[in-house]
């Protein structure tokens, strides 16, 4: 693919594939699609030859650790977002648990703020349920979503609201305002010190087991406070087949009920924690291969809405060290792609017009994003991203524009390559390098 250099604020890609289909021209003008044909005038303008590449909308994640304030030794809102435009991203939602918690109209601000200096994609906080993450008193969700930051989804994720009663009211005070409740479904008590998933393998290597049912516990009881309240209530990172019957079931009441899948429980299993190595140690932890195909397959049939990739980065002293001192979680965002062309795509379990609905359509949809997540058409805001199906690399973490170095793939041959990121008509990574 040629990119011709001259750039008078007009780009024209030439030759792609919307949504995997038709092959067509795509002029940018101002920030927004000016026109969809074959031949438009490049006059002036920037050309980019997609030579058949698949053009889809930015990518929307709902589920990103940025860690500013307070953990910039990870990551900061500058680096995640050059991370997430790296990986085709054009906005994320930036969790809750950062030191301080966001959990005042405060520090909401101070992220959307950072996030609009950054300048490499649109950063959404998520307002924390409860004060300091502690699950006793509501935070102030009525001043988060009334801030400059206009807070719409809110979740203490790193931690479950466990308390039933603190749900409900939570679930209640957000339907003023048409916002979500975003659970992290994990029964504490079943839960203390688990270090893995609670299975055969966990027996053989003598850690401590984290049962199926601490997830599912939570969902069928928060499904039903929803449907009680009548309120909206989105359910994170979920990882077991059990979990997917319950939202599947909720789903086929009719109750107002989403769910996210990230890409490494699309992919990796339990197994892999035989090698002691910490970079496997995630909450929700990896669960078994027949939960693995449960997921795809759930999200393929839209019972799972949305692919989110629970980006969380952490700097080398805290995962290079012994398996039960380890931080949780690992990095998603420049690799989420390629795992889902790897698990869903290149498996025949969804088209790219399935992937621009579960990355894009879905998530900005359930965020209530405006200007996101838009359909490829004229007079659409000009976030998109150019995808190189037919390319296979190996993942190297020395390349990543993330602060940290904790990718589960490091090594690992995966496929497809992000070439083009656009936000609002401006290239963010052009021939796949941060702009």
């Amino acid at each position: 693919m040629t990119t011709t250099e001259e750039n008078t604020g007009r780009t024209l890609i030439r030759g792609a594939r919307i949504l995997g289909g038709e092959v067509r021209d795509v002029l940018i003008d101002n920030g927004t699609v000016a026109e969809i044909g074959t031949g438009p005038s490049a006059e002036g303008a920037r050309v980019v030859e997609a030579d058949g590449q698949v053009l889809l909308p930015g990518l929307v994640d709902l589920h990103t650790h940025l860690r500013e304030p307070g953990r910039e030794d990870s990551e900061t809102v500058l680096t995640g977002t050059r991370a997430a435009a790296a990986g085709g991203y054009t906005a994320v939602h930036a969790m809750a648990n950062t030191f301080p918690v966001a959990d005042t109209a405060g520090v909401v601000e101070q992220v959307w703020r950072l996030g609009r200096e950054s300048g490499y994609c649109d950063v959404q906080p998520v307002g924390a349920v409860t004060v300091g993450l502690e699950g006793k008193q509501l935070a102030e969700l009525g001043a988060m979503h009334d801030s400059a930051a206009s807070v719409r989804v809110f979740s203490d994720d790193g931690k479950c609201v466990d308390d039933a009663v603190i749900m409900r009211r939570a679930l209640e005070y957000v339907k003023a305002f048409d916002g979500v409740i975003a659970q992290h479904a994990q029964e504490p008590r079943l839960t203390e010190g688990a270090q893995m998933n609670e299975g055969v393998v966990s027996a053989e290597l003598g850690l401590g087991g984290w049962p199926a049912v601490a997830e599912e516990a939570i969902i069928a009881r928060d499904v039903l406070l929803a449907a009680h309240v009548g309120s909206r209530l989105h359910i994170c990172h979920l990882s077991t087949a059990g979990s997917v019957e319950i939202v599947r079931w909720a789903k086929a009441k009719g109750w107002n009920v989403t769910a996210e899948v990230t890409p490494h429980h699309l992919l990796l299993t339990d197994e892999l924690v035989r090698s002691y190595d910490p970079v496997y140690k995630v909450n929700p932890p990896l669960r078994t291969e027949a939960d693995v195909m449960a997921l795809r397959e759930a999200l393929a049939d839209g019972t799972i809405d949305c692919v989110a990739t629970d980006h969380a980065p952490h700097p080398h002293e805290d995962k290079d060290c012994e398996w039960g001192a380890a931080a949780m979680g690992m990095l998603g965002l420049e690799t989420a792609l390629s795992v889902v062309q790897h698990t869903m795509v290149d498996t025949g379990l969804l088209d790219w017009a399935g992937v621009a609905e579960r990355m894009s359509f879905r998530p900005a949809a359930i965020g209530r994003l405006t200007g996101q997540g838009r359909p490829i058409s004229a007079g659409e805001p000009a976030n998109l991203v150019l995808v190189d199906p037919s390319y296979r690399g190996t993942v190297d973490s020395a390349r990543f524009a993330s602060r940290s170095r904790n990718t589960p793939y490091q090594g690992r041959e995966l496929p497809g390559r992000v070439t083009h990121t656009f936000l609002r008509g401006r290239a963010t990574v052009r021939d796949g390098k941060l702009v």
